[in-house]
């Protein structure tokens, strides 16, 4: 005896056709720019390079002094959170605005790669820049040749 999983459908011949087309959203396919609560999580690029990682988060519309980033043990945490009010009075009327942006990434780099002293961070046209220079003695050195003795 074996057991089967069914969904109500009463065609098995269309198993999983209705069931995929009907459980994605309608206009969202494939964009993975959203995290399970529909809230925006910037793009994020990596880069290493022999001497450093380098991190490009693209988060426009925000101040410099709206990034929060830590380095806990070899724990990269990037966060922001910005909050605007706006409030227009008139004669008959009075009209609020608010809105309020926040994200987090986090990202574990390898251990005891990291030189903690040098870390540089620089934010400029959307775009927020970090270098994660590497210790001396992790950074990967270039070929060498042996000589045939």
């Amino acid at each position: 005896m074996s057991l089967i999983k069914r969904n109500g459908n009463t065609f098995p011949a269309f198993p999983s056709l209705f069931d995929d087309f009907f459980g994605r959203e309608l206009f969202n396919w494939g964009n993975n720019n959203f995290s399970s609560t529909s809230t925006t999580v910037p793009a994020v690029n990596i880069k290493e390079t022999t001497d450093a990682f380098e991190v490009e988060v693209a988060a426009p519309g925000m101040e410099k002094g709206d990034f929060n980033i830590t380095l806990d043990g070899n724990l990269l945490t990037i966060s922001s959170a910005k909050q605007q009010q706006e409030e227009k009075k008139e004669q008959n009327y009075t009209r609020r605005e608010f809105s309020y942006q926040s994200f987090q990434r986090s990202f574990e780099l390898a251990k005891d790669v990291v030189d903690e002293d040098k870390i540089n961070a620089r934010y400029e046209n959307g775009l927020l820049h970090l270098t994660i220079p590497k210790k001396e003695e992790a950074k990967q050195k270039g070929p060498r040749t042996i000589q045939v003795a």
